[in-house]
């Protein structure tokens, strides 16, 4: 065998040239479309990863400390309940884990070409179809699924004089498992969902920890506990038992939408109780002024930690709330001119969620880029997935489709669905492309619009990651994720523009 089919053997077998389906990314979405499409007959598919094994965010994120906040037994696919979660939020090596035992169990791991990055994909009006490149060669696709999700690329904040840091840095979702911290100045730069997991993990090993914080968030405590065995066995001899708590768990979570969407005076229990939990474990008057927030519960993602506060009390951990100003080769510099020594930074500040790379490698059929056609408003589509101008193009976990309360595999299941429906529904008809008609896509954006615009997303004073950079909130859905599911129950392709399936002309070589 020649080293270059051994590689491609390694990575997955060869990229087919032409497949009805082409899914981007191994993660929850392309797991979950990659089933869906097998569980309906579909087998003419190919996922395309760019690392060397699948997991998507799971996979990347790896961290000291990485765990789930969202309750383990809803945060799975509905028909592959994991009946041995350890914990009841879970932690990062498990969810990893029941992503390669699910993919493998339902088959999907033949379909994966990994090392696959796509490079650019153009839609062909002629040929309808998608001529996609990876990093691996070209193949072309009738349907084009982005399953890559909005936590895929990390944003790093453009700080001066960062290139000259003599250091070592990195984003929390690129670790450098390598890099011993023991005995180290490290800097810590935001303090969102992830930093809050890694400082209690990393603050006993290192020498001293410098958090820079720009917003203190909201935190509550973390209800979490581990799973007795007897429970796990109960689970899997009566798995109706797990169906209940995880509806349990989802009616619960669908709760907070109340607050959030509808009545914000519903939140000042909340604020009460995280005021209290701050005050029970930072006995500090000066620090719990700090670590105090001045804006609404729920408007930035509400975070869940028992060992956050009781970190940012040690000895070696200081918390710094004044602005950066710009980074020197051994030293963080604040905007009152202190310089705070430093031999690492890490970066906790989240992803390119309403700016994805991704969209700059889209070409639809005016020959412009995803990027470019939401450049004037902002990112947008119908039920968050299609988009005008971009036929047969799916963006799973798209625009105004993320949550911020519940189970985000729910909105990717919700979507998959609505996916195949209209898959059965174009061949039953013998047609060949779909996508959104202008008018539609824009009353369905401007009703979800109008929607936040009272929500505590909106206006809770607050200035967070779910907003693009004209203030527009690109990201959040902005109700209850029953009403999502009901609105995309099946697939009315009066919404769209079809197009009939043409007989394909064999190429004639010259």
């Amino acid at each position: 065998m020649t080293t270059a089919l051994a590689r491609a053997t390694e990575l997955g077998g060869p990229l087919p040239a032409r497949v009805r389906v082409a899914i981007v990314g191994t993660g929850f979405a392309g797991i979950a479309t990659a089933i869906g499409l097998m569980r309906s007959g579909r087998h003419d598919f190919v996922l395309l990863e760019r690392a060397e094994a699948l997991g998507g965010t799971w996979r990347d994120n790896s961290y000291p400390g990485c765990a789930c906040d969202v309750p383990s037994h809803l945060y799975s696919f509905s028909f592959a309940p994991n009946p041995d979660w350890t914990r009841a939020f879970s932690p990062q090596p498990e969810i990893e884990a029941y992503l390669h035992r699910t993919a493998e169990e339902y088959g999907v791991l033949p379909h994966i070409r990994y090392g696959a990055e796509l490079e650019g994909a153009v839609w062909d009006e002629a040929e309808q179809i998608w001529h996609l490149t990876t990093a691996r060669g070209e193949l072309d696709a009738e349907l084009l699924v982005l399953g890559t999700g909005g936590l895929s690329d990390p944003a790093i904040p453009a700080i001066p004089g960062l290139d000259a840091f003599a250091g070592t840095t990195f984003h929390s979702a690129t670790w450098d498992h390598d890099h011993d911290l023991r005995g180290q100045r490290v800097a810590v730069i935001g303090t969102g969902a992830s930093a809050i997991q890694f400082v209690p993990a990393i603050q006993p090993q290192v020498g001293h920890l410098t958090l820079f914080q720009r917003t203190a968030p909201w935190v509550l405590p973390r209800r979490d506990r581990a799973i007795r065995s007897n429970e796990r066995r109960l689970y899997r001899r009566f798995p109706a038992l797990q169906r209940a708590a995880r509806t349990a768990i989802y009616w619960g979570r669908e709760a907070w939408v109340l607050g959030f969407s509808f009545d914000q005076r519903i939140m000042e229990l909340g604020e009460k109780q995280a005021h209290a939990f701050l005050a029970k474990q930072v006995p500090d008057p000066e620090l719990r002024a700090k670590l105090t927030p001045h804006f609404r519960l729920g408007c930035k993602r509400v975070l869940l930690s028992n060992t956050y506060f009781p970190a940012l009390t040690q000895p070696n951990v200081d918390v710094v709330t004044e602005h950066i100003r710009e980074i020197r080769p051994h030293a963080v510099v604040t905007a009152d001119g202190v310089e705070h020594p430093a031999d690492t930074i890490i970066f906790g500040t989240g992803f390119r969620v309403t700016d994805p790379p991704i969209a700059e490698r889209i070409v639809g059929r005016s020959g412009i880029t995803l990027t470019e056609h939401w450049a004037s408003g902002g990112m947008r589509a119908l039920h968050g997935a299609m988009t005008s101008g971009f036929p047969n193009l799916v963006y799973l976990v798209g625009p105004n489709t993320g949550l911020g309360h519940s189970s985000i595999v729910f909105i990717i299941e919700t979507q998959v669905g609505y996916l195949l429906d209209a898959l059965r529904q174009l061949d039953a008809r013998g047609l060949a492309t779909l996508e959104p008609k202008p008018e539609v896509e824009a009353a369905y954006n401007s009703e979800v619009q109008k929607r936040l615009q009272k929500t505590v997303w909106s206006t809770g004073g607050c200035a967070s990651w779910y907003l693009d950079k004209n203030g527009r909130n690109t990201t959040l859905w902005p109700t209850f994720t029953f009403t999502f599911r009901r609105k995309l129950r099946r697939c009315d392709l009066g919404n769209y523009v079809t197009t009939a399936r043409r007989s394909r002309t064999p190429k004639v070589a010259a």
